[in-house]
This record gives structure tokens, C-alpha cells and sequence, in this order.
């Protein structure tokens, strides 16, 4: 005959129900499995505790939780093997609702516990209720001679609290669910479930004798137990079929707030959207949310892995989040370890660190355009591929006429000048620079002025024109570059930024052609007919041409050059992006005729010596026409891609150029 010890109603303080309403307002029903397991992981945690202090003395055997499934019934039930409770206890931590047995039991054992307890039991067990219809539970305390008991209740104010047979110690939580809740008896959507926010619980979760996750939290661990492989082979399991990381970083702090966790670097492509996150975030190994925008500095957001910690308000509003102390002291602390990470990484493996730059390079100068304390920690490692080939050191600037580099020791913040056995900045043929770097050395021939290229394809020829003559070139073609060189004129404002086809410099003129033979016919320079024969065969009003002899020499040397004034393309560029529109061609540009080049003046010379016919324009003057036409478009290919009726009136103007040239 079963004994009924009470019956009454649930007692809700009004005091009381403000935190559940703030708190625990729960939008996805499925939560309440995360709730339950993480109730039964606090019951084992306890168990665990009271036997260190002492109060236990039995066995506690194999801790684990086990999920059963009753179909015809539609029971779903989780069971635990922990500390279980007295009727006393039932009546205080469930029947209070919003009554934190977690609290008084931390407060009681904190001398002797080295984990935190996940959850609040009477609050988290009441989500039950948003998928059943009646809630029950089989519990009995370790405590010598302890009554095991069972308590039900079908979702009202009223319980009732009666004996149990139960003879094992701890809990089991049986809930008969609702009819449109009935998903929840389906083993793989309980799989499912466990995967997505109990994959790592500390004891092993079991449904139908299978154990369902994975149970090793890495970021538990010390870095020092771990290997490469180990952190690579979380990273697939976290992320399967992407591409592995470039790094990581293990977060392991207790003071002054918990946080642990990985980050990884991963392989960035240029559609990337650097506002969403892939970084999950736990509180003692309980899955809470995918995004952290608010744990996380924004211009980390590409960063993918795992963060726990107990010390993140995570019952809170998020606007209150955003603006908490301890938020913003954790996210400071995880911007401040990935930049030491870096110049780790920088300081101790250049190569790998140079070998992962077109994708590390991309978080680096998102960081500082967004974060100044970051941009203080990485502007002495931010580095920059360059046409540069020097010695392939970065030591002191006497012997390499390279500027000297430091980097932070591994004791301290203290920054170090680095010996002459600095790691190579060249690899695989390709060198690479800080701008620092870069200033100094070219302080004599262009001071504070820096050349830089963002294509290295369509702008091959301006670059190579730079290199031929000596200047440096600075390759910024990276999606996050075009807002780069902005930041960085900001920040250097005293330093020019010249993008190669922006305009040319004053080293590529050979000025003593300036002034050159006069025409005895015309009277004019070679270069003022030079312009006037382009000027006529383009007939292009807002075209603007100029005639200058560069200095580079030969067939190689392009004959004609297309240039974008600096300020023009980048007004272009900024009212593209406001718009959200393709950046569209200027018909306001500049064609640069290089007189120095053999084709330019065999051009003039085929159009002097043009004799007119009756009927006009002569052969030889019609053919300097299509060449100028086929002069300016090969100039004009290297700075845009030409659609179908210019592509067609291209190939068409080649081959009248081809066809005249081999009629005899």
C-alpha cells in the first residue's frame, strides 16, 4: 500500500518569480533535455563532493546518465546515478520553485570542490514542463537510511510526494509527454539533441546502451598533454569537411574569471561574412549558444572552437550582456592571448607564420582597424609581401640595410632587439616586409611615400615598370586591403599611398626627353604630335592623354599605360560600396603614351610618312589610326575586363591591325 506523505501546492514566492521569468524564459522547447542532463551531471558532481569531504563513505561506483524511451506510453525518462534527495529536499529545491539548490550546496562544500555545479535544479527541472503533460520523479538521497521517494505533478500548482521502491541511489526524471511533443521519443532526434548540448558532459550519457557523447572536453585539458594531431582531430570533429586551421589558441585562465576554450585560425575565402560567428559557447560543458558576439571582439568573429566559461552572465538580457564588466574584461583577455599568440608564432615558426599570412593577415588588419589595444599588440608583426629582394633577413639595417625588428619575450611584455640570425623573411621566393620596414629603406629615394600594388595580374606591368627602376612595390590584394590602405593613411598621416596605376612617379620620367626634337613642318615636339595622333584616332573627349619617355628600355617596356587618379578611383570605389553596386569604369581616366618605347616611334613615323590620297586618308595613316586604337585597348585590358561588344570591336580592330601588316 503505497504511504502518501503530503499533498499540497507548489509554493511560488513573488519575490521569487521575477528570476524565472527573467532568467529562464526558454524559446526552443528542446531545451529541457539540456536542463535534465545537466541536473543529473550536478547530482553526480555532488555525489563526488560529499565523498571528498568525508560525509559518504559508500561506493559511488561508475557515474553515468541513461535516457530511456517508452514508446507506447510516451514516457521519456533520465536517470542518474548521484546524490539523489531526502522528501525534505524535494519539498525545498522543487517544490520552492526558483528556490538555487546549487547556491546553498556550493556555499556548504566549497572548501572541497574543484568544479562548479552546471545549473539551478528547481528552476532548469521546470522546463520539463513545456513538453509534458506530467512530470515525475523517482529519487532517493546517499544518506544512510535515507526513504526513497516519488514526486508528480501534471503542470498545475498541485504535487503530490509519496513513498518509492526505488533502491539505488540517485534520480530519475520520467516525463509523459504531450501529444504534439512526441518528436522527443524518437531515438535519433534524442541523439540529436545530446550531440548538439551535452556532447562533452563529463560522465557518459546512455540511450539503449549506447553511449551518445563524446565526453572528452578538450579545452579541459592542459595544452601541455596535448599533441598537434589532437587539436586538429577537434577541430574535424567540431568543423568536418573544411580545411584544417592555420593555428590555434588554448584559453586557460582561472583568475580573474574562468574562461576556458580553442580558438582556430581557419583558411579565410573571400565571401567570408565576418559577422557571423562559429565559435560555441559553453558553461561547464554544457552547449549554451553558437554565437558570441558578445564574448567575442567582432573583428574575431571568423575564429571557429569552443569557449567555457562560468563567469559569463548568460541569464541575462543581451543589451545587459554587451555593457557587462566581466564581458568585456573576457573579451579583452581573449583579444590580448591571440595577439600573443601570433607574435608567438611570429617570433618562433616565421615560416609557417608567413605561410598562413594571405589568411592570418586578414584577422590581423581586421583587428586593428577595430580594436586599438589590438593594433598596439600586432603593428610591429604586420608584414606585407613585397617586390623587395634583399637578403632575406630582418636584422640590423647596417649589415642587410634592413631596419632592426624586435619582438616581445616569452617572460614579459618587454620588447628585445632580435640578433642577427633573425628568421627569413622570404619564402618560397616570395619576401615579405613590415611597413616600418619598408619606410626606411626607401627614405632616400621616395620618403614617406609608399607604392602598392592589388592585383599583382592587371597590374603586372605597372608593377614591373616600378621594379625596373628600382622602387618597391607593396602587394595589398587581399578583400579586406581596399579599407586597409584607408586605415593605414589614418594612421600614417604623413605618409602617401600610391597605388601603381594611380599616377607616375617622378623616378619612372626621363625628363631630359622632355623637350625634344621640334618638327621643322609643324614646329612641334615629337610628344605634342605623339598626343595629337592619339587624340585623333580615339576621339574620346573625356579621355585625357598624355605623352611621357619612361625610362625603361626595350619591347618590354609597355608603349602605353592607362592611369586612375588616386582620389577619383577611391570616390568611385566608396560610392560602389555605399550603393552596393560593382565598381563601374571611369570614362574619365588617363592614357599615358610612352615616347621611348620603339612602336610609338615607328607609329609616328608610319604617320609622317603617309602619303594622301584623293580620296582622303591615306593607307599608312589609316593603319597608325587602328594602331593607336589597338595601343590604347591593350592598356585599357589591364585595367578592366571588357564586356561582349567591346571584346567583339577588340578582335575585330586586331585583325584589320594583323591583316594590314601582311599585305605586301
Amino acid at each position: 500500500m503505497t504511504t502518501i506523505l503530503e499533498q499540497g501546492n507548489i509554493t511560488i514566492h513573488t519575490e521569487n518569480i521575477f528570476p524565472i521569468i527573467k532568467k529562464w524564459l526558454y524559446s526552443d522547447h528542446e531545451i529541457f533535455l539540456r536542463e535534465l542532463i545537466s541536473n543529473a551531471v550536478d547530482a553526480i558532481q555532488k555525489l563526488r563532493m560529499v565523498a571528498r569531504s568525508g560525509e559518504y563513505s559508500g561506493d559511488i561506483g561508475e557515474p553515468e546518465i541513461t535516457i530511456a524511451i517508452d514508446k507506447d506510453n510516451k514516457k521519456l525518462s533520465i536517470s542518474d546515478t548521484g546524490i539523489g534527495m531526502t522528501a525534505d529536499e524535494v519539498k525545498q529545491y522543487i517544490n520552492q520553485v526558483a528556490f538555487s539548490s546549487a547556491e546553498e550546496f556550493v556555499q556548504k562544500y566549497q572548501n572541497s570542490t574543484d568544479q562548479q555545479i552546471i545549473g539551478h535544479f528547481g528552476l532548469g527541472f521546470y522546463s520539463s514542463f513545456m513538453v509534458a503533460s506530467k512530470v515525475e520523479i523517482d529519487t532517493k538521497s546517499y544518506k544512510e537510511g535515507a526513504q526513497a521517494v516519488h514526486w508528480s505533478c501534471d503542470g498545475s500548482t498541485q504535487f503530490e510526494l509519496t513513498d518509492s521502491d526505488r533502491t539505488a541511489q540517485g534520480t530519475t526524471v520520467t516525463l509523459t509527454l504531450q501529444e504534439e511533443e512526441v518528436e522527443y521519443l524518437e531515438p535519433y532526434r534524442i541523439k540529436q539533441l545530446v550531440k548538439k548540448y551535452c556532447d562533452f558532459m563529463p560522465f557518459p550519457i546512455k540511450l539503449d546502451g549506447e553511449q551518445v557523447n563524446k565526453q572528452k572536453a578538450l579545452w579541459k585539458e592542459s595544452p601541455n598533454s596535448l599533441s598537434k594531431e589532437d587539436y586538429l582531430e577537434f577541430y574535424r570533429y567540431l568543423h568536418p569537411f573544411q580545411e584544417d586551421p592555420l593555428l590555434w589558441v588554448h584559453l586557460n585562465t582561472d583568475y580573474p574569471f574562468v574562461v576556458n576554450g580553442i580558438l582556430y585560425f581557419p583558411k579565410l575565402k573571400p565571401d567570408v561574412d565576418v559577422t557571423k560567428g562559429q565559435i560555441k559557447l559553453f558553461c561547464n560543458q554544457v552547449f549554451v549558444s553558437d554565437n558570441c558576439e558578445e564574448v567575442i571582439p567582432r573583428f574575431l568573429m571568423p575564429l571557429r572552437g569552443v569557449i567555457d566559461s562560468t563567469d559569463i552572465p548568460l541569464n541575462v538580457s543581451r543589451s545587459f550582456l554587451q555593457n557587462d564588466r566581466t564581458v568585456r574584461r573576457i573579451a579583452d583577455y581573449i583579444a590580448k592571448k591571440v595577439g600573443d599568440r601570433l607574435k608567438e608564432l611570429y617570433r618562433d615558426d616565421r615560416e609557417t607564420y608567413i605561410q598562413g599570412w594571405q589568411d592570418l593577415g586578414n584577422f590581423v588588419k581586421f583587428g586593428s582597424m577595430n580594436d586599438d589595444k589590438f593594433k598596439k599588440q600586432v603593428e610591429d608583426i604586420l608584414i606585407y609581401r613585397t617586390t623587395w629582394q634583399g637578403s632575406g633577413s630582418t636584422a640590423s639595417s647596417e649589415a642587410t640595410d634592413a631596419p632592426a625588428v624586435q619582438v616581445q619575450s616569452a617572460e614579459s611584455d618587454v620588447w628585445q632587439d632580435v640578433a642577427t640570425n633573425t628568421p627569413s623573411n622570404t619564402i618560397d621566393g616570395k619576401s615579405y616586409t613590415t611597413l616600418k620596414d619598408y619606410l626606411e629603406r626607401n627614405k632616400a629615394r621616395h620618403e614617406n611615400r609608399v607604392f602598392y600594388c592589388t592585383d599583382e595580374t592587371s597590374q603586372a606591368t605597372y608593377v614591373e615598370l616600378h621594379k625596373s627602376q628600382g622602387l618597391e612595390v607593396l602587394f595589398m590584394d587581399s578583400f579586406i586591403d581596399s579599407h586597409f590602405v584607408s586605415f593605414l593613411e589614418r594612421e600614417y598621416p604623413d605618409v602617401k599611398f600610391l597605388r601603381v596605376d594611380a599616377e607616375l612617379d617622378e623616378n619612372l620620367i626621363n625628363k631630359d626627353q622632355a623637350s625634344e626634337i621640334v618638327d621643322p613642318k609643324t614646329n612641334k615636339t615629337r610628344s605634342e604630335l605623339v598626343k595629337e595622333l592619339f587624340e585623333q584616332a580615339l576621339n574620346k573627349p573625356k579621355l585625357t592623354i598624355r605623352t611621357e619617355a619612361l625610362k625603361a628600355e626595350g619591347e618590354s617596356a609597355p608603349p602605353a599605360m592607362v592611369l586612375l587618379p588616386e582620389v577619383l578611383r577611391r570616390m568611385r570605389e566608396m560610392n560602389a560600396l555605399l550603393t552596393q553596386q560593382s565598381v563601374e569604369f571611369p570614362e574619365e581616366h588617363t592614357l599615358v603614351v610612352n615616347t621611348n618605347h620603339p612602336l610609338i616611334q615607328n607609329l609616328l613615323n608610319l604617320n609622317q610618312g603617309s602619303i594622301v590620297q584623293p580620296q582622303g586618308q591615306s593607307p599608312s595613316s589609316e593603319l597608325s589610326t587602328l594602331i593607336c586604337q589597338h595601343v590604347y585597348d591593350l592598356a585599357l585590358m589591364a585595367q578592366k575586363g571588357f564586356d561582349a561588344e567591346s571584346m567583339k570591336a577588340f578582335v575585330e580592330r586586331s585583325n584589320q591591325v594583323l591583316t594590314r601588316l601582311t599585305t605586301s
